[in-house]
């Protein structure tokens, strides 16, 4: 999705959420959204949850794999299968 497309769709998804009282699971790999709408967010790597935790602090989890993945860098734990 382009980028306002994605905002907007944020917008729907937190508006029908607090609206509605209700939970909501999201599948991204866009952190933007995830930040936006996400108070908890967990990452899978290898078909496990390898880290979870409160929105606010995944920037700081301690965890190699998500450091890597949150900052768009090409070297650590996980590679690429090119």
């Amino acid at each position: 999705l382009d980028p306002i497309t994605a905002d907007a769709i944020n917008d729907l998804i937190l508006e029908q959420v607090r609206g509605l009282g209700a939970a909501a699971v999201s599948i991204t790999h866009d952190m933007a959204s995830a930040r936006k709408i996400a108070d908890n967010i967990a990452m899978l790597f290898e078909g496990k949850i390898i880290w979870h935790g409160p929105a606010n602090i995944i920037d700081n989890s301690g965890n190699d794999h998500v450091d890597q993945f949150v900052h768009g860098r090409a070297d650590g734990p996980i590679q690429p299968a090119i």
